[in-house]
Protein backbone atom coordinates (compact mmCIF):
# COMPACT_ATOMS: atom_id res chain seq x y z
CA UNK A 1 0.00 0.00 0.00
CA UNK A 2 1.10 3.46 -0.84
CA UNK A 3 -0.03 6.48 0.84
CA UNK A 4 -0.77 9.88 -1.02
CA UNK A 5 -1.66 13.41 -0.30
CA UNK A 6 -3.27 15.65 -3.24
CA UNK A 7 -2.67 19.15 -1.94
CA UNK A 8 -5.76 21.07 -3.22
CA UNK A 9 -6.75 24.67 -2.37
CA UNK A 10 -9.07 24.09 0.70
CA UNK A 11 -7.95 20.63 1.58
CA UNK A 12 -4.80 17.79 1.78
CA UNK A 13 -6.92 14.97 0.92
CA UNK A 14 -5.07 11.70 1.74
CA UNK A 15 -5.80 8.33 -0.47
CA UNK A 16 -4.15 4.92 -0.40
CA UNK A 17 -3.48 2.82 -3.58
CA UNK A 18 -3.45 -0.84 -2.38
CA UNK A 19 -1.60 -2.47 -5.51
CA UNK A 20 0.00 -1.42 -8.71
CA UNK A 21 -0.78 1.60 -11.57
CA UNK A 22 -1.51 0.76 -13.83
CA UNK A 23 -3.31 -2.27 -12.79
CA UNK A 24 -1.69 -5.66 -13.42
CA UNK A 25 -4.94 -7.36 -14.78
CA UNK A 26 -5.99 -4.37 -16.91
CA UNK A 27 -9.14 -3.68 -15.12
CA UNK A 28 -9.60 0.09 -13.69
CA UNK A 29 -8.81 0.95 -10.04
CA UNK A 30 -11.81 -0.35 -7.63
CA UNK A 31 -12.22 3.02 -5.20
CA UNK A 32 -14.08 2.48 -2.04
CA UNK A 33 -15.53 5.64 -0.48
CA UNK A 34 -17.99 6.02 2.51
CA UNK A 35 -18.66 8.90 4.64
CA UNK A 36 -18.56 9.87 7.59
CA UNK A 37 -15.98 6.50 7.60
CA UNK A 38 -12.54 7.20 6.72
CA UNK A 39 -10.01 4.57 4.76
CA UNK A 40 -10.33 2.15 7.68
CA UNK A 41 -13.72 1.01 7.58
CA UNK A 42 -12.28 -1.04 4.50
CA UNK A 43 -9.65 -2.72 5.76
CA UNK A 44 -11.60 -5.85 5.73
CA UNK A 45 -12.67 -5.63 1.54
CA UNK A 46 -9.02 -4.74 0.71
CA UNK A 47 -7.23 -7.93 1.97
CA UNK A 48 -10.11 -9.46 0.10
CA UNK A 49 -9.56 -8.20 -3.09
CA UNK A 50 -5.50 -8.12 -3.24
CA UNK A 51 -6.09 -9.26 -6.62
CA UNK A 52 -7.33 -5.93 -7.69
CA UNK A 53 -5.98 -2.56 -6.99
CA UNK A 54 -7.88 -0.95 -4.43
CA UNK A 55 -8.12 2.97 -3.73
CA UNK A 56 -9.87 3.99 -0.68
CA UNK A 57 -9.53 7.68 1.53
CA UNK A 58 -10.54 10.03 4.00
CA UNK A 59 -12.77 12.55 2.92
CA UNK A 60 -12.31 16.23 3.74
CA UNK A 61 -11.90 16.57 7.45
CA UNK A 62 -11.99 13.83 8.06
CA UNK A 63 -9.38 11.04 9.31
CA UNK A 64 -5.73 12.15 7.83
CA UNK A 65 -7.52 14.70 5.40
CA UNK A 66 -7.14 17.81 6.85
CA UNK A 67 -8.93 20.69 5.86
CA UNK A 68 -7.79 24.14 5.10
CA UNK A 69 -10.77 26.13 4.84
CA UNK A 70 -12.12 26.46 7.55
CA UNK A 71 -15.61 24.69 6.82
CA UNK A 72 -17.36 21.80 9.12
CA UNK A 73 -20.07 20.20 7.36
CA UNK A 74 -20.06 17.97 4.39
CA UNK A 75 -21.79 18.55 1.23
CA UNK A 76 -21.91 15.59 -1.11
CA UNK A 77 -21.31 18.10 -4.15
CA UNK A 78 -18.51 19.18 -2.98
CA UNK A 79 -17.30 15.85 -1.87
CA UNK A 80 -17.55 14.97 -5.29
CA UNK A 81 -15.16 17.65 -6.56
CA UNK A 82 -12.49 16.02 -4.23
CA UNK A 83 -12.64 12.20 -5.18
CA UNK A 84 -13.11 13.57 -9.03
CA UNK A 85 -9.40 15.18 -8.46
CA UNK A 86 -8.51 11.90 -6.87
CA UNK A 87 -9.70 9.93 -10.03
CA UNK A 88 -8.09 12.47 -11.80
CA UNK A 89 -4.56 12.06 -10.22
CA UNK A 90 -4.59 8.41 -10.44
CA UNK A 91 -4.29 8.97 -13.92
CA UNK A 92 -6.06 5.51 -15.30
CA UNK A 93 -9.24 6.57 -16.64
CA UNK A 94 -12.93 5.81 -15.63
CA UNK A 95 -12.86 3.46 -12.69
CA UNK A 96 -15.26 1.03 -11.12
CA UNK A 97 -16.89 2.05 -7.59
CA UNK A 98 -18.11 0.57 -4.06
CA UNK A 99 -19.28 3.69 -1.91
CA UNK A 100 -21.67 2.94 0.68
CA UNK A 101 -23.64 4.83 3.33
CA UNK A 102 -22.76 8.74 2.55
CA UNK A 103 -20.27 7.91 0.59
CA UNK A 104 -22.57 6.19 -1.59
CA UNK A 105 -24.53 9.78 -1.77
CA UNK A 106 -21.24 11.36 -2.67
CA UNK A 107 -20.82 8.58 -5.38
CA UNK A 108 -24.02 9.75 -6.92
CA UNK A 109 -23.31 13.32 -6.81
CA UNK A 110 -20.08 12.64 -8.54
CA UNK A 111 -21.69 10.51 -11.62
CA UNK A 112 -24.06 13.54 -11.76
CA UNK A 113 -21.31 15.84 -12.37
CA UNK A 114 -18.80 13.46 -13.64
CA UNK A 115 -20.27 10.39 -15.60
CA UNK A 116 -17.69 9.91 -17.07
CA UNK A 117 -14.92 9.01 -14.22
CA UNK A 118 -17.11 5.72 -13.49
CA UNK A 119 -17.66 3.09 -15.06
CA UNK A 120 -19.49 1.00 -12.45
CA UNK A 121 -20.80 2.34 -9.44
CA UNK A 122 -22.22 -0.36 -7.08
CA UNK A 123 -24.04 2.53 -4.51
CA UNK A 124 -24.68 0.51 -1.29
CA UNK A 125 -27.53 2.22 1.04
CA UNK A 126 -27.52 5.69 0.27
CA UNK A 127 -29.12 7.59 2.86
CA UNK A 128 -31.36 10.03 1.18
CA UNK A 129 -34.37 11.13 2.78
CA UNK A 130 -36.32 13.28 -0.33
CA UNK A 131 -37.23 9.47 -1.69
CA UNK A 132 -39.35 8.04 0.74
CA UNK A 133 -43.03 9.36 1.64
CA UNK A 134 -42.15 9.83 5.51
CA UNK A 135 -39.47 12.11 3.98
CA UNK A 136 -40.55 15.01 6.89
CA UNK A 137 -41.28 12.54 9.40
CA UNK A 138 -37.68 11.41 8.94
CA UNK A 139 -36.19 14.41 9.50
CA UNK A 140 -38.46 15.34 12.72
CA UNK A 141 -36.25 12.06 13.91
CA UNK A 142 -33.00 13.41 12.67
CA UNK A 143 -33.51 16.66 14.46
CA UNK A 144 -34.37 15.03 17.58
CA UNK A 145 -31.31 12.84 17.47
CA UNK A 146 -29.15 15.53 17.34
CA UNK A 147 -30.97 17.70 19.75
CA UNK A 148 -30.60 14.82 22.04
CA UNK A 149 -27.18 14.82 21.08
CA UNK A 150 -26.54 18.85 21.61
CA UNK A 151 -28.04 18.26 24.94
CA UNK A 152 -26.95 15.62 26.57
CA UNK A 153 -23.84 13.92 24.42
CA UNK A 154 -22.84 11.39 22.33
CA UNK A 155 -24.28 8.34 24.09
CA UNK A 156 -27.46 10.13 24.30
CA UNK A 157 -27.21 10.69 20.69
CA UNK A 158 -26.18 7.85 19.36
CA UNK A 159 -28.79 5.89 21.04
CA UNK A 160 -30.97 8.00 19.44
CA UNK A 161 -29.41 7.36 16.14
CA UNK A 162 -29.62 3.97 16.68
CA UNK A 163 -33.31 3.66 17.36
CA UNK A 164 -34.16 5.45 14.63
CA UNK A 165 -32.17 4.00 12.30
CA UNK A 166 -33.22 0.48 13.19
CA UNK A 167 -36.82 0.71 13.22
CA UNK A 168 -38.89 -1.07 10.44
CA UNK A 169 -41.52 0.68 8.25
CA UNK A 170 -42.23 4.66 8.08
CA UNK A 171 -41.62 6.84 10.55
CA UNK A 172 -44.57 7.02 12.31
CA UNK A 173 -46.25 9.37 14.99
CA UNK A 174 -46.23 6.40 17.47
CA UNK A 175 -42.18 6.82 17.11
CA UNK A 176 -42.14 10.38 17.39
CA UNK A 177 -44.20 10.32 20.66
CA UNK A 178 -41.37 7.83 21.92
CA UNK A 179 -39.49 8.84 25.35
CA UNK A 180 -35.68 9.82 23.95
CA UNK A 181 -33.56 5.79 24.52
CA UNK A 182 -31.33 5.44 27.98
CA UNK A 183 -27.93 5.28 26.33
CA UNK A 184 -26.88 2.43 28.21
CA UNK A 185 -29.73 0.28 27.10
CA UNK A 186 -27.70 0.33 24.08
CA UNK A 187 -24.15 0.17 25.48
CA UNK A 188 -23.56 3.51 25.07
CA UNK A 189 -21.56 6.26 27.80
CA UNK A 190 -24.36 7.92 29.99
CA UNK A 191 -21.52 10.63 30.34
CA UNK A 192 -21.11 13.80 28.61
CA UNK A 193 -17.70 13.76 27.53
CA UNK A 194 -18.40 18.34 26.35
CA UNK A 195 -17.95 17.25 22.58
CA UNK A 196 -19.88 18.31 19.84
CA UNK A 197 -18.40 17.84 16.66
CA UNK A 198 -19.25 14.69 15.28
CA UNK A 199 -19.96 14.20 12.37
CA UNK A 200 -22.96 11.82 12.28
CA UNK A 201 -24.79 13.06 14.80
CA UNK A 202 -24.61 16.89 15.00
CA UNK A 203 -25.82 18.80 11.93
CA UNK A 204 -22.89 19.50 9.93
CA UNK A 205 -23.74 16.24 7.71
CA UNK A 206 -27.20 16.92 7.41
CA UNK A 207 -26.82 17.80 3.64
CA UNK A 208 -26.18 14.03 3.08
CA UNK A 209 -29.34 12.62 3.56
CA UNK A 210 -31.14 16.03 2.11
CA UNK A 211 -29.38 15.57 -1.16
CA UNK A 212 -31.62 15.49 -3.65
CA UNK A 213 -30.49 13.48 -6.49
CA UNK A 214 -30.83 14.48 -9.64
CA UNK A 215 -32.67 10.96 -11.42
CA UNK A 216 -32.59 12.03 -15.51
CA UNK A 217 -28.99 12.62 -14.54
CA UNK A 218 -28.24 9.32 -13.43
CA UNK A 219 -30.44 7.57 -16.16
CA UNK A 220 -28.57 9.04 -18.88
CA UNK A 221 -25.05 9.12 -17.25
CA UNK A 222 -23.07 6.22 -18.91
CA UNK A 223 -22.06 4.85 -15.58
CA UNK A 224 -24.10 1.50 -15.02
CA UNK A 225 -25.50 2.13 -11.91
CA UNK A 226 -26.01 -0.63 -8.80
CA UNK A 227 -28.30 0.11 -6.13
CA UNK A 228 -27.24 -2.13 -3.64
CA UNK A 229 -28.84 -2.63 -0.19
CA UNK A 230 -28.25 -5.21 2.32
CA UNK A 231 -30.74 -8.56 3.35
CA UNK A 232 -31.14 -6.96 7.02
CA UNK A 233 -31.74 -3.46 5.95
CA UNK A 234 -34.63 -3.91 3.79
CA UNK A 235 -37.23 -2.60 6.46
CA UNK A 236 -35.13 0.12 8.17
CA UNK A 237 -34.05 3.32 6.72
CA UNK A 238 -31.11 3.12 4.78
CA UNK A 239 -32.75 0.04 2.93
CA UNK A 240 -35.55 1.82 2.53
CA UNK A 241 -33.84 4.61 0.63
CA UNK A 242 -31.83 2.17 -1.21
CA UNK A 243 -34.97 0.74 -2.53
CA UNK A 244 -36.83 4.05 -3.31
CA UNK A 245 -34.15 5.09 -4.88
CA UNK A 246 -33.77 2.33 -7.59
CA UNK A 247 -37.55 2.62 -8.05
CA UNK A 248 -36.79 6.09 -9.15
CA UNK A 249 -33.95 4.63 -11.23
CA UNK A 250 -36.40 1.89 -13.13
CA UNK A 251 -34.63 -1.00 -11.04
CA UNK A 252 -34.96 -3.08 -8.56
CA UNK A 253 -32.20 -2.60 -5.72
CA UNK A 254 -29.50 -5.77 -5.81
CA UNK A 255 -29.81 -7.50 -2.81
CA UNK A 256 -26.34 -8.32 -0.55
CA UNK A 257 -25.53 -10.18 2.18
CA UNK A 258 -26.21 -8.80 5.85
CA UNK A 259 -26.52 -5.08 6.99
CA UNK A 260 -25.64 -1.71 6.81
CA UNK A 261 -21.92 -2.29 7.44
CA UNK A 262 -21.93 -5.69 6.29
CA UNK A 263 -18.89 -5.41 4.40
CA UNK A 264 -16.89 -4.49 7.43
CA UNK A 265 -14.94 -7.11 10.05
CA UNK A 266 -15.59 -7.36 13.75
CA UNK A 267 -13.00 -4.46 14.77
CA UNK A 268 -15.15 -1.67 14.19
CA UNK A 269 -18.08 -3.45 16.74
CA UNK A 270 -21.63 -4.93 14.60
CA UNK A 271 -19.69 -7.11 12.73
CA UNK A 272 -20.94 -7.97 8.66
CA UNK A 273 -20.02 -10.60 6.80
CA UNK A 274 -17.05 -9.67 4.91
CA UNK A 275 -16.61 -12.72 2.74
CA UNK A 276 -19.93 -12.92 1.47
CA UNK A 277 -20.14 -9.24 0.89
CA UNK A 278 -16.72 -9.19 -1.69
CA UNK A 279 -18.04 -12.34 -3.37
CA UNK A 280 -21.33 -10.15 -4.17
CA UNK A 281 -19.32 -7.34 -5.23
CA UNK A 282 -17.09 -9.10 -7.25
CA UNK A 283 -20.05 -11.17 -8.78
CA UNK A 284 -21.54 -7.46 -9.28
CA UNK A 285 -18.50 -5.69 -10.76
CA UNK A 286 -18.31 -8.88 -13.07
CA UNK A 287 -21.53 -8.06 -14.85
CA UNK A 288 -21.85 -6.32 -17.98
Amino acid sequence: MTQHTLDLPDVDLVYDVHGPLPTADGRPPLVMIGQPMDASGFQAQVKLFQDRTVVTYDPRGLGRSKRKDGGVTNEPETQAEDVHAIIQALGSGPVEMFASSGGAVTALALVTSHPEDVSTLVAHEPPIDCVLPDAEAVQRARVAYTQMYEEKGWGAGMAAFIAMTSWEGEITDEYLARPAPDPAAFGMPTHDDGTRGDPLLSDRSWAVPHYEPDLEALKSAPTRIVIAVGEESVRVYTGRTAIALAERLGQQATVFPSHHGGFMGGEFGYAGQPEAFAAKLREVLNQR
